[in-house]
């Protein structure tokens, strides 16, 4: 039988039933004009975490089942696996797969998620040498044009890949800014279509880029990041403000293009000023381990996702080997740590 140490969670004034949050205002009410009528569908229904596979410990592994086994009892339904396309520069036209989770290894992950009873979503990544993740700069619609033709027969590969091995979702791109708004989508999206039959989404790299994106409508959900600055750890009061108004961009967009969204990453360190800057990361800010600020931000950004518009949310991150984090640990996974227990309270009682 599966056995796990319960940590116990010690911010009561932040774990407040999803029935007392407040509910949402919208910006600006006009007088005489009803809000507009939300998206149908029940509270966030995907509850989900995304897998990095540590090498020691593959996906498929027996270990690495543990793992998943130790997540799913906090009340996850739902993975993401995040498998890397490759490009030998920025303005590089070729994009060839990566080989950091090969086939074989992305097959054992999603198999073993799905046999766990997880819902699987394949959210593939652009890694640029010598640039950030995704940035991708082409010097002319031209060279665009041949990205996209290198980006798209490689995309398409993996999806038959997870197609086969019974993933449920899959993402065309994440957070690749420079390429969002080009026409060029559209091919992508139709090839997706005649080789992936889950559900298809894009992730944008923050609520701006998914305002702009103009490929939703092809779409079957709205994908975005979350890693929004909040403000002092020791003022948790002054986060909701920030808080709300990405809540009520969320609202927005699901309303504009009548889709739900999903927030395929949402996270913060567990580290002091963790909550200042929740996109550093460790090399980017040491900082000594604080697993209070961590539990503390997604415990309240879990209350205010609970709304009709958000379908999913993925927590950035949990590792493969079941043995990482800890109160030590100054990373971003929830293992082992006091946010375990901000799952228990928000997802595995409802």
């Amino acid at each position: 039988m599966l056995q796990r140490r319960l940590i116990p969670v010690l911010m009561a004034p932040a774990l407040v039933p999803p029935a007392q949050a407040q509910t949402a205002r919208p910006t600006n009410p006009q007088p005489n004009r009803a809000p507009p009528a939300p998206v149908p569908g029940p509270a966030v229904n995907w509850r989900g975490a995304n897998i990095t596979m540590v090498e020691r410990f593959p996906l498929g592994s027996a270990e690495a089942r543990r793992s998943l086994r130790l997540l799913a009892s906090l009340g996850v339904d739902s993975v993401a696996f995040t498998p890397f396309l490759w490009q030998p520069a920025a303005d590089s036209v070729e994009v060839v797969r990566g080989s950091d989770l090969p086939d074989p290894v992305l097959v054992a992950g999603i198999q073993q998620a799905k046999e766990l009873g997880l819902r699987v979503l394949v959210k593939p990544h652009l890694w640029v040498q010598g640039a950030r993740q995704g940035e991708a700069r082409m010097a002319n619609d031209n060279a665009w044009r041949r990205w996209f033709s290198t980006y798209n027969t490689a995309l398409v590969a993996m999806a038959r890949v997870a197609q086969e091995a019974g993933a449920d979702a899959m993402a065309i791109g994440t957070a690749l800014p420079r390429a969002a708004p080009r026409p060029e989508w559209r091919g992508t999206i139709e090839a997706m279509r005649g080789a992936f039959r889950g559900r298809l989404t894009y992730v944008a790299t923050d609520s701006e880029e998914a305002e702009s994106f103009p490929h939703w409508p092809a779409l079957d959900a709205i994908g975005a990041r979350i890693f929004r600055p909040l403000g002092p750890d020791d003022r948790p009061e002054e986060w909701a403000a920030p808080m709300q108004r990405e809540a009520e961009r969320l609202d927005r967009l699901a309303e504009r293009h009548r889709k739900r969204v999903w927030v395929a990453e949402l996270g913060v360190r567990s580290a002091a000023s963790a909550a200042a800057n929740p996109a550093l990361s460790a090399e980017e800010r040491p900082s000594i381990a604080d697993q209070r600020v961590q539990a503390e931000v997604i415990a309240r950004w879990l209350r205010r996702l609970d709304r009709p518009s958000v379908e999913g949310v993925f927590l950035w991150r949990w590792f493969s080997d079941p043995t990482r984090g800890g109160p030590d640990d100054t990373d971003f996974t929830f293992q082992n740590k006091l946010a375990e227990g901000v799952l228990l309270h928000a997802w595995l009682t409802r």
